[in-house]
């Protein structure tokens, strides 16, 4: 069962086009990793500094779990951490945004 799981992070001021420009191609190695972790899909949106990402996962804590020390994300999360306010070291027990509303 596929979960959906949405985040918010913040970029930097003045990263925000860096942040994009980064975004615009993944590492082949990386889009592999997030798949073989289960993850479906990935998306993020941005408002000013605000990104709001919706992730479509088999099991999230599982897949926080893999790429902690995955040879593919490390780097790509040092990458990260010079352009958003708070680094994920994916450390703890992060679960997302709690959901308030669905239009069923």
């Amino acid at each position: 069962m596929t979960h959906r799981v949405a985040l918010h992070t913040r970029v930097k001021p003045g990263k925000e086009a860096e942040y994009e420009r980064v975004h615009a191609v993944i590492p082949g190695e990386l889009d592999a990793a997030l798949r073989e972790s289960g993850v479906r899909s990935w998306r993020i949106w941005r408002d000013g500094l605000d990104l709001f990402h919706v992730l479509e996962v088999d099991d999230y804590p599982a897949m926080r779990r893999a790429l902690a020390g995955h040879p593919a994300n490390v780097p790509w999360q040092a990458r990260m951490a010079e352009l958003l306010d708070v680094e994920d070291d994916y450390s703890g027990t992060d679960s997302g945004l709690s959901l308030v509303w669905e239009l069923p």
